[in-house]
């Protein structure tokens, strides 16, 4: 589906992409992982044509369509729906030709191709992409201009999603949602039946949809198949096989050094001597895999408190007067508790964190406090009201007035912002640097309680574990809003919903929370799906498992040969690690690793092959 060679890219002056080449097979779902700022978006960006590359090629299947989510919809007056609508192209000019056309042929084949296309299931179909992203029948009724930059890109993704095109370009498409919101889309991408190129930091999303990983590092693109765990899996043991054979080379130039430096001067053996000095010259150093670091976060912690924090006893609040958006709330926090507040986006979870923090009224019965309590509050637009023009150390300082200069910047440091970070200005920091700082100038005083609405946006997925670790370390509470399921899992011991109007203990797990949203959705939807769909799906999935049994074959013995090449590769490196090989048999050198290639290079071919049975064995026993 998608072939990038020999690609490069420079911009300002700093390559981001140097050789890079890899290739994506069609119907495949593939994750696109790497640090922050090492050149993902620019990649979906160069793959789209948006931007053009100083060198290679990028290339798709002739005829294939590709889709990428826009970062501005337009501000339009069409209705939601509309907008989706208008993603399929081609329905829209067959429809509209309908209308004009005198052919009575043409009108033959355009109503078959319609019917090709499921052009008379579009506007169900639309709907219910719409629903799975949050918007209710109501709002897709509304038009675009009346929803804010948020809530028009789901309406992006809905269309896109909808037009169905060969390969869909996704960026970060959870950051937008909410913890339902990233379900139905986990449970959407399952199901898409084309060629996937997803730009995520969300492992569960990845670990969920996809069958095979591109780490983008030191511009160059590397494959890995299966899910995020997966690749980290392969990572590691790619790092210590690189460190192994580095640790051989080493040991290997250590014995030819040891010949020369003793028979350089003696006659007999001065041609050898000579032969290994321009051998060891000519021995390129093998490249130790690094692993990349990451700075850790810290938040330091508060004087104790008695409990209880905060108590809610019949309690509620809103905006406006006389009118609740939360009302019946009983809820006690404690020291060194973690909440996570669950529920669809509009249902009130910012209203609830607000009220804890005591920006809110209490309309009705009682909130009670400790006066001591320090509370901290992250959410996006603090993000955003950053003053662009003024740097991380200008922010801080005004907070902490008694601090040195390099007490402020030892402080900055703690949240992995250096020295040249902490002098340079808001607006040239990246999405995760002044997700750092946010944290830096709401922990200056040491909080009681942290108020953390969806703070994992910005940080890539090395970031995110630093941020758990420092969460878990943390003496203090905190209530989570997040559509990281990662995060709620490990952060989290007490789980609250917050829909119809209140505010309710959720005595399950987040995996049961889960299933019961996509069943859920699976009963919305059992309604609009026709009997002979239905058994369509049942008459092909007894043809997948009718091929059990060879696929079983098939794959037992792919497995049986993969085994015996791989011991045959751990007997070549056996014989290979023998210092004596290359002083008895050098000849032999050169042939073991020849042969080692051509059974690494085996075993590759026959991985691919046992991937694609695999999934076909996968696929028919879901059938």
């Amino acid at each position: 589906m998608l072939h990038i060679n020999d690609l490069h890219y420079r911009i300002e002056g700093r390559p981001l992409f140097e050789g890079a080449t890899v290739r994506v097979p069609a119907g495949h779902k593939i994750g696109l992982v790497g640090r922050n700022g090492t050149g993902k978006s620019t990649l979906l960006r160069l793959i789209a044509e948006e931007i053009a590359a100083d060198n290679g090629s990028i290339s798709l299947r002739p005829g294939a369509r590709l889709g990428h989510v826009m970062q501005e919809i337009e501000d339009t007056s069409q209705s939601l729906l509309d907008a989706v609508l208008a993603a399929d192209t081609e329905r829209l000019t067959l429809l509209a030709e309908a209308e004009t056309t005198q052919d009575p042929n043409r009108i033959g084949e355009i109503h078959t191709r319609l019917g090709d296309i499921n052009a008379y299931d579009a506007p169900a179909r639309a709907a219910r992409i719409l629903a799975g992203l949050g918007f209710s029948e109501e709002d897709q009724a509304q038009p675009l201009s009346s929803f804010s930059g948020g809530w028009r890109m789901r309406v992006a993704l809905a269309a896109m999603l909808f037009a169905e095109p060969d390969l869909l370009l996704l960026d970060e498409p959870t950051n937008y949602l909410d913890l339902e919101g990233t379900i139905w889309l986990e449970s959407f991408l399952k199901r898409y039946p084309r060629t996937v190129l997803i730009v995520s930091h969300d492992r569960d999303i990845l670990n969920a949809t996809v069958d095979g990983i591109i780490h983008l590092t030191d511009g160059r693109l590397f494959y890995y198949q299966g899910g995020y765990n997966q690749f980290e899996r392969q990572r590691r043991e790619r790092q210590a096989q690189q460190l192994a054979k580095k640790s051989k080379q080493e040991a290997q130039r250590a014995h030819m050094q040891a010949f020369v430096d003793r028979f350089r001067a003696k006659a007999s053996k001065a041609k050898q001597a000579q032969s290994r000095l321009i051998a060891l010259s000519k021995l390129e150093p093998i490249a130790t895999v690094a692993d990349e670091h990451t700075v850790p976060f810290y938040f330091p912690s508060p004087k104790s408190l008695a409990p209880p924090l905060i108590v809610f006893d019949d309690a509620a609040t809103g905006y406006e007067e006389d009118k609740p958006i939360l009302h019946n709330i009983n809820l006690r926090v404690d020291p060194e508790d973690r909440l996570a507040l669950l529920g669809a986006n509009g249902n009130g979870k910012s209203t609830f964190a607000k009220f804890i923090a005591g920006r809110l009224p209490v309309m009705n019965g009682r909130r009670r406090a400790s006066k001591k309590m320090v509370v901290s509050y992250f959410a996006q637009h603090q993000i955003e009201d950053l003053n662009p023009r003024a740097t991380a150390y200008d922010h801080l300082a005004p907070m902490l007035p008694d601090l040195t200069e390099a007490q402020l910047r030892a402080r900055l440091d703690q949240y992995g912002l250096s020295h040249a970070k902490q002098n340079t200005r808001a607006e040239a920091l990246s999405g995760g640097e002044r997700v750092r700082l946010v944290f830096a100038l709401m922990t200056a005083n040491p909080p009681h309680l942290m108020l953390l609405d969806e703070p994992t946006n910005h940080l890539d997925v090395d970031s995110r574990e630093a941020l758990i670790h420092a969460l878990n370390e943390y003496d203090g509470t905190t209530v989570l809003i997040s559509h990281d399921r990662h995060l709620i899992e490990t952060c989290a011991d007490r789980l609250y919903v917050v829909a119809d109007g209140t505010v309710s203990a959720y005595d399950g797990s987040l995996e049961d929370y889960r299933k019961g949203l996509l069943d859920k959705d699976r009963n919305k939807d059992k309604g609009d799906k026709p009997k002979d769909e239905a058994k369509a799906r049942r008459k092909q999935g007894a043809a997948a498992r009718a091929a059990l049994v060879p696929l079983k074959k098939k794959i037992a013995k792919l497995e049986q040969d993969i085994e015996k090449l791989e011991r045959e590769v751990g007997l070549i490196d056996k014989a290979l690690a023998d210092p004596k090989l290359y002083q008895d048999s050098p000849e032999k050198v050169t042939l073991y690793n020849k042969e080692k290639a051509q059974r690494e290079d085996s075993v590759k071919e026959l991985e691919m092959d046992w991937i694609k049975l695999q999934t076909e064995l996968e696929e028919a026993m879901a059938g």
